[in-house]
């Protein structure tokens, strides 16, 4: 079976492996990918995942500032994609690009569309207690993902699920569904369907803010801020008025209600605070200034005292 001439859109590491899938199974002619951008406390220039695996390969890799830029739209025409593939690039594509390629532009999404439309679907999905999700090949249109659906895939999100191990997760599945789909294409089996009206929502690009918590709010959505908002923004709270950020947190039930807030009790797993609704086990965390360590360590640095207030 011929190989499909094709170039890929992606920027971060999420995108690697349905680029490294494509590499083996078609003629992928090269990869356009986000601008170096400064980074660090030195604002160095560092290149994206993409690009940095797009050299190694020995792939041209295009860094268009604007889309619409004349001598990026005619280098793209040189090399006469028949298929366009995007995943994670981070920008839309305008529709002198949508119509270039023969068989369209296709992409990649970490959703069941039409739920969790936009930036960040697999934080949004652990956010709102979700029990799956999956990936979907579209066909694209002007719209945020909006176009035909191509295919889906499912996966189940385990308890234990972090925003980091959902997206290793869903990045492998990236990599079947793309292939799946366009051998399903080839054979002339890939059937688009349009989107439905009912169930559509909405996953904006996630802001620091979004990581802050109180005890106020029950156990299980401070565990799933901590889960869903690993690597960032990180789920964060105060203690006496300094930042602390917590990487591993888990809820648990309580019998007796209790003032939220309560030290409940110090345990080599860490320290198990009341909450509005159950108590929650704050196992891992970073005081600002300090070193990442256990719940236990930071207990003991702060001597926290069984029953009295976090503060």
């Amino acid at each position: 079976m011929r190989r499909y001439r094709v170039v890929f859109f992606g920027t971060p590491e999420f995108a690697i492996p349905p680029l490294e899938g494509l590499f083996e199974r078609e003629n992928l002619l090269a990869v356009v990918t986000q601008p170096e951008k400064p980074k660090g406390r030195g604002l160095k220039f560092s290149a994206s995942p993409i690009k940095i695996w797009a050299q190694n390969k020995g792939l041209p890799v295009l860094e268009p500032e604007k889309l619409k830029d004349e001598n990026f739209i005619a280098k793209l025409k040189e090399f006469c994609p028949e298929l366009i593939v995007v995943c994670a690039y981070g920008k839309i594509l305008p529709k002198l690009i949508l119509e270039l390629p023969q068989y369209g532009c296709w992409n990649i999404h970490a959703s069941l569309l039409p739920k969790y439309r936009g930036a960040s679907p697999i934080n949004w999905a652990i956010l709102n207690g979700e029990k799956e999700t999956g990936i979907t090949i579209f066909l694209m249109e002007e719209g945020l993902d909006t176009g035909p659906i191509l295919l889906q895939k499912e996966l189940p999100i385990s308890e234990e699920d972090t925003a980091l191990d959902l997206s290793c997760k869903l990045s492998q599945l990236a990599k079947e569904a793309i292939l799946e789909a366009i051998e399903l294409h080839k054979k002339g089996q890939l059937k688009a369907f349009p989107q439905g009206e009912e169930g559509i929502s909405y996953a904006p690009l996630l802001k620091k803010e979004d990581g802050f918590f109180t005890f106020e709010e029950p156990a299980l959505v401070i565990e799933r801020k901590v889960r869903a908002l690993l690597p960032w923004p990180t789920a964060y709270t105060y203690y006496k008025n300094k930042l602390l950020k917590v990487f591993s947190a888990k809820a648990f039930p309580l019998k007796k209600g209790e003032k939220p807030g309560i030290i409940l009790k110090i345990m080599r797993e860490g320290v198990l605070v009341s909450t509005s609704q159950g108590a929650i086990l704050i196992k891992e965390v970073q005081m600002e200034g300090k070193r990442r360590i256990s719940g236990y360590e930071f207990a003991c640095g702060q001597r926290l005292k069984v029953g009295a207030l976090w503060e």
